[in-house]
């Protein structure tokens, strides 16, 4: 996590100071203060304005404020964009006696942070989120903290204000440890739930599908394959399937391919790290693959997708399908769903 902490007062340094300290872990931590109280380990605040704090704004995980709420809300509300991609924003009195999330508090993660500095500075935390102070489920700040995507805030809006009222369904294609938390329930019929997994599916009238990226994408290629017929070969075999495109978290090919420009381009504009494996490697691997005999003869390895993607995913989800000059295999992690 990367920080940005702004005090605005002699005092509100003191507790900024207190703070630092509490987030020493912290990846990158930037203090500000006005230009006037400026001591070692605070940048100065010379005419901090709109760009100032927008720019800070659109690159941290989490701004706090030593000020009132009102002053905080006033800088960052310019910039607000989506509580999806918004960052947390907290607000401490100057004398660190409460710690307020203003903003983000369960997918940016302000809520748990607020409560750890609270404990750490012997201050009281102020959350005001439903389904917290109501000790029910919240649907966002678990998909946040277990790493799931989910697929539309709408849905997420509807199962956080349903949760309020009555118990929702949950639909899981993995394993679910117990127990469930206070607003959920297991069943696959219902008007508002919640289906764990990453087929596309919506077994409920208002779906919200919480899925975990455990997709591993095996890709064997002819030489000079553009990133275009890559990206079309890896979007046919997702439609086909039914696959969430967002479950993917990796791609993996032979090494013979690892300055191969279009499997290359492809992976960096889906934001895919890419790993190359020895035919070695791959022939080592053990299990159920599709041979090709010609692949073997061109690569040393006898299918370069379907094992590629094997080395990173315990079981095949979608065998070798071959699409516009490329080859592409899924493989998936294994996957529980807990709560704890």
């Amino acid at each position: 996590m990367n920080a940005a902490l702004f005090a605005y007062s002699r005092q509100g340094c003191k507790t900024a100071r207190r703070v630092m300290e509490c987030l020493e872990e912290t990846d990158a931590l930037e203090a500000y203060t006005m230009e006037r109280f400026e001591e070692a380990g605070f940048s100065p605040l010379r005419k901090p304005g709109r760009e100032f704090y927008g720019s800070i704004f659109n690159r941290v995980h989490a701004m706090i404020f030593i000020s009132s709420v009102g002053l905080a809300v006033r800088e960052i509300a310019p910039h607000l964009k989506s509580k999806a991609t918004d960052p947390a924003v907290l607000v401490l009195d100057e004398l660190g006696r409460f710690v307020i999330p203003v903003l983000s508090g369960h997918i940016g993660g302000a809520n748990v942070l607020a409560e750890k500095l609270a404990q750490k500075l012997g201050a009281t935390p102020v959350i005001t989120t439903a389904t917290d102070i109501n000790g029910r489920f919240s649907v966002d700040a678990w998909a946040a903290k277990n790493g799931y995507c989910l697929s539309g805030l709408s849905e997420a809006k509807a199962v956080s204000a349903a949760i309020l009222e009555e118990n929702v369904p949950l639909k899981s294609d993995f394993p679910v440890i117990a127990p469930l938390p206070s607003g959920l329930v297991m069943g696959e019929t219902g008007t508002v739930g919640i289906y764990v997994g990453f087929r596309k599916q919506k077994p409920f009238e208002k779906t919200l599908t919480a899925i975990p990226r455990i997709l591993h994408l095996g890709l064997g290629c002819r030489k000079g394959t553009p990133a275009e017929a890559v990206r079309r070969a890896v979007e046919t075999v997702l439609e086909e399937n039914r696959i969430e495109a967002r479950a993917i978290c990796s791609a993996a090919s032979v090494d013979l391919k690892a300055q191969e420009p279009g499997l290359l381009e492809y992976c960096r504009e889906a934001g895919l790290p890419v790993h190359f494996y020895s035919a070695k490697e791959l022939n080592a691997l053990r299990g159920d693959f599709t041979p090709s005999e010609f692949v073997k003869s061109v690569t040393g390895v006898d299918n370069v997708c379907e094992r590629a993607a094997r080395m990173e995913g315990t079981q095949l989800v979608v065998k070798k399908t071959a699409c516009c000059g490329v080859t592409v295999a899924l493989a998936a992690e294994y996957w529980e769903v807990r709560f704890g």
